[in-house]
């Protein structure tokens, strides 16, 4: 477990390629600089020897607006640690900025790409957020909207 502070998780990167299409893109993380914040995730060793075709398979996975970055983490342990991760940039051509909750969850309810459902996306990231241990404001709120909807929408039926 790792903790990266002075940034936020945000729901603000569109995804033609993998959770949506070029037409109906879907919505998925970025990092985003915020004072005061602290982005509570995993956070994996690579061995040198790995590095490289490591950083080559991501780069194809990431190739959507990401930029590699090093940040600075903060291990469960208390150790500290620089290393590298994708961010979008916000300049990207799929950079969707903020929304209110209802115009996320609408977009992430309604896409679908190659890589599977937006819906999925959001609830398997809410869902190993929790095992963690890590509470993350953006993911609880659009979970929660969206399981709401879902709700709502069974009860109709």
């Amino acid at each position: 477990t790792a903790f990266c502070p002075g940034w936020a998780r945000r729901f603000w990167q569109g995804s033609p390629d993998h959770r949506g299409t070029p037409s109906a893109p879907g919505r998925v993380v970025t990092l985003v600089s915020e004072v005061n914040s602290v982005c509570g995730g995993l956070a994996f060793f690579v061995a040198d020897l790995n590095l490289a075709s490591v950083i080559r398979l991501l780069n194809l996975r990431e190739q959507n607006g990401y930029i590699l970055t090093e940040v600075g983490l903060a291990l469960s342990d208390g150790i500290r640690v620089q290393a590298l991760t994708y961010i979008a940039s916000k300049d990207n051509s799929s950079f969707l900025g903020p929304a209110s909750a209802q115009e996320m969850v609408a977009q992430i309810r309604d896409s679908v790409g190659p890589s599977g459902t937006n819906q999925e996306y959001l609830l398997d990231l809410a869902f190993h957020l929790e095992k963690l241990g890590i509470v993350d404001a953006e993911v609880s709120c659009l979970t929660r909207c969206l399981l709401r909807e879902k709700q709502e929408k069974d009860e109709y039926i």
